[in-house]
């Protein structure tokens, strides 16, 4: 049965800084046999930056909606993130770098926090999430050619497990199963609401 945060503390960044780092030594449970790539596969490494904005009202996750044209994931909606280039320094590096180029998120108005455990994508690609806070005021400057729009959801959306929805399909011949997280009109799923789960599991206490 997943849990609900009841009677929960005041969302800091000190409270979320000591959850991620509870959640290090305590492996979460996805609630379904999660995709993962097999030993012989070669994998793309990638980060994506989760950013949690310390509004006044609340904090927010901020997320991005692909464009269309795109050849991965196009018309998604996802976290700013990309592939590890070779003179990155780290996967908080990508991250960062990735987050800027696509969203205008200057890297030093994040503070890193913590970071979710990898994300195998069967695109080939292995994910790191990097926690970010981020204290107003925020500007964003979308790259038009990567992001049709930069728009935020408050966090607690994502720690109601009654917001969680659990699908699967078949592609392939191989059955999989996605979590969904819909937010108005907006369909938050697959790889995205994987990673918020991930986020919630760290956060449930």
């Amino acid at each position: 049965m997943l849990a609900v945060l009841t009677s929960a503390p005041p969302i800091t960044r000190q409270w979320v800084v000591d959850q991620l780092v509870q959640f290090q030594t305590l492996p979460g449970d996805p609630g379904f046999p999660r995709y993962t790539h097999p030993p012989e596969r070669i994998v793309t490494l990638a980060a994506v930056l989760v950013p949690l904005i310390n509004r006044p009202a609340g904090v927010t996750v901020m997320l991005t909606q692909r464009t269309a044209h795109l050849t991965d994931h196009a018309g998604q909606i996802s976290f700013p993130g990309g592939r590890v280039d070779e003179g990155d320094l780290d996967r908080v590096y990508t991250a960062l770098r990735e987050a800027e180029e696509e969203t205008g998120l200057a890297r030093d108005a994040v503070h890193v926090i913590g970071t979710l455990p990898e994300y195998d994508i069967a695109t080939g690609f292995r994910v790191t999430p990097v926690v970010g806070w981020v204290e107003p005021p925020v500007e964003y400057d979308p790259d038009p050619f990567e992001v049709a729009e930069v728009f935020e959801v408050p966090l607690t959306h994502f720690l109601d497990p009654g917001n969680h929805q659990r699908h699967s399909d078949e592609v392939n011949g191989r059955r999989r199963s996605y979590y969904a997280m819909p937010y108005q009109q907006r369909n938050i799923w697959g790889a995205t609401a994987g990673m918020l789960y991930s986020l919630y599991e760290a956060l449930r206490g």
